[in-house]
């Protein structure tokens, strides 16, 4: 039975302040990693931000390094996207997270990746990824001279999907491209430790909660999760949204004031907060979805303001200068306008503290 009823600025407190954004945290880079479970990677340089953002001592190195020393991995994970995850949680929940990898290959090849022989892609793929650690491209090639009738795209992607890969860095890291190489996760951080949904529910719950079923299925990019997660839910607490929608949360995690004050933040490219949830008003209006989700599955950075999205950003370089383009969905107050510029400011010095300028321009989409 659904006990208490959670209002809008409730979820959205709690959000934040399960996320690190109400206050900037003391926590080492990897323990926020952790806490956040995955930090969304399609291109290098959005997760590097989405530390800084947290985080009140943060630098670009620490996470370079925690990937370079194999703590941290950059692969194909939860909604069948790239993530910069633990190598501990990695190897933990690949097993789990599996049939978002695998949903992903039937959603963009259908047919062309239906009848693949997965055994011998994989048989194929393995020995050649670990031994010459090939970017996505050779893989493709490689695969094409053992199984020449097949679709290349479709067989590089049915690897990725059913053997667990990792990046090699530098891919991934600050400033590196899109190019990346590959190998086996097996290879890169030895043998996997399986764990099981609820325990991911789990760790959602901690970092996203409080939410429900169809919150965490957008996550992962999973389907039909409910019986599965059923015995467990048992165990949690259940509130109610505004809306009606029953949600769950770990008993021993505290709901946040709804008039928490809630400071400018600049949150990056892709960044899960704005991905988590199937109803994402808890953070972003509806009205305004269109203004973040934009084609092509792209999600640009957007500005908190009082706890809700309320303008996207954006950072152009003209030779040794850096602008940072803040564009509001309304006319805010001028005490906010001097916030943004200052936490714009700061963001610009992370992003480049040799560039001979920094400007901060806010203008809107009236």
């Amino acid at each position: 039975m659904a006990g208490t009823r959670l209002t809008l600025r409730q979820l959205n407190r709690t959000l934040l302040a399960r996320q690190m954004l109400l206050e900037r945290q003391d926590a080492h880079p990897i323990a926020a990693i952790k806490h956040l479970i995955a930090l969304q990677s399609q291109i290098p340089n959005p997760p590097y931000i989405g530390l800084w953002t947290r985080l009140r001592q943060f630098e670009r190195r620490q996470l370079t390094e925690l990937l370079a020393s194999r703590e941290i991995v950059r692969a194909p994970w939860i909604r069948s996207t790239l993530h910069l995850v633990s190598a501990a949680d990695h190897q933990r929940f690949q097993a789990v997270i599996q049939p978002a990898l695998v949903r992903g290959l039937r959603s963009f090849f259908g047919a062309r990746g239906a009848d693949l022989d997965i055994e011998r892609l994989i048989s194929v793929a393995k020995p050649f990824l670990e031994a010459h650690q090939p970017s996505i491209g050779d893989l493709r090639k490689h695969l094409q001279q053992h199984e020449p009738q097949a679709n290349k795209e479709a067989m590089a992607y049915a690897v990725r999907s059913y053997l667990p890969l990792v990046q090699i860095p530098p891919s991934g890291t600050w400033g590196a491209g899109t190019r990346a190489t590959y190998t086996t996760a097996e290879r890169w951080l030895g043998p996997a430790v399986p764990s099981d949904l609820p325990s991911l529910f789990r760790r959602y719950l901690a970092a996203y909660g409080p939410a429900g079923v169809m919150d965490f299925q957008t996550w992962t990019g999973m389907t039909r999760l409910k019986s599965q997660l059923a015995p467990a839910l048992a165990d949690l607490m259940v509130y109610r949204s505004e809306s009606g929608q029953d949600i769950y949360d770990l008993p021993e995690a505290t709901i946040a004031a709804p008039d928490a004050i809630a400071p400018v933040r600049f949150i990056p490219e892709y960044d899960n907060i704005l991905i988590a949830h199937r109803d994402r008003s808890r953070i972003l209006p509806d009205e305004h979805r269109k203004k973040v989700f934009l084609s092509a599955g792209r999600v640009i950075g957007a500005v908190l303001i009082d706890g809700f999205v309320g303008a996207t950003w954006n950072v152009k370089k003209d030779r040794n200068s850096l602008t940072l383009f803040v564009r509001l969905f309304e006319a805010e107050p001028k005490n906010c306008l001097r916030a943004i510029e200052e936490e714009g400011n700061r963001l610009l010095r992370f992003i480049d503290d040799q560039a001979s300028s920094h400007a901060v321009v806010i203008d809107s989409y009236d």
